[in-house]
């Protein structure tokens, strides 16, 4: 399996607002940054895209040390919050639904196949990866192309399945 190292960054101004995401995945001497803004976001769903699409670029299973600044991600992944949703439908340990449900799904998903460790990385620390990334999330939203998240809207709006 290929040897991947990823970086992650997600933020909203004012969650919610307007919020963005980077990734930086290396492979070798292979560098790729990825970026993208929604008008309506959190910050841990924006924390969860980029995990989703730096995964999602993927062509195929890799060896994954994923590094990220959110506990919210990290944790649920590490400390096996993700298995527990799932065993309950989709329900916390308190029985309220899980939020960001499209995007635990997403991720779930995109996770698949491959072997990752997850880590967090205190962020606003230095670290030059995760620097970068926060970079890439004040790009993509000043650059104003910012897409609509109909699963945060859905969410609000409490359709079934998606809070």
């Amino acid at each position: 399996m290929k040897e991947v190292v990823v970086y992650t960054d997600g933020g909203a101004r004012g969650n919610p607002g307007p919020g963005g995401y980077g990734a930086v995945v290396t492979f070798g001497r292979h560098r790729k940054e990825l970026k993208g803004a929604f008008d309506h976001t959190t910050n841990n769903r924006m924390e969860l895209m980029a995990a989703i699409s730096a995964l999602e670029m993927l062509k195929e299973p890799c060896e994954i040390t994923l590094h990220s600044d959110s506990k919210y991600v990290v944790d649920a992944m590490v400390k096996g919050w993700l298995k527990g949703w799932k065993k309950r439908g989709w329900l916390k340990s308190d029985r309220k639904p899980v939020l960001n449900q499209d995007l635990w799904k997403r991720l779930d998903e995109a996770a698949s196949g491959h072997k990752i460790i997850w880590k967090w990385v205190k962020g606003h620390a230095g670290n030059e990866l995760n620097e970068r990334c926060d970079e890439l999330v004040h790009e993509a939203i000043d650059a104003g192309n910012l897409v609509i998240d109909q699963g945060y809207l859905d969410q609000q709006a409490g359709e079934p399945g998606l809070f």
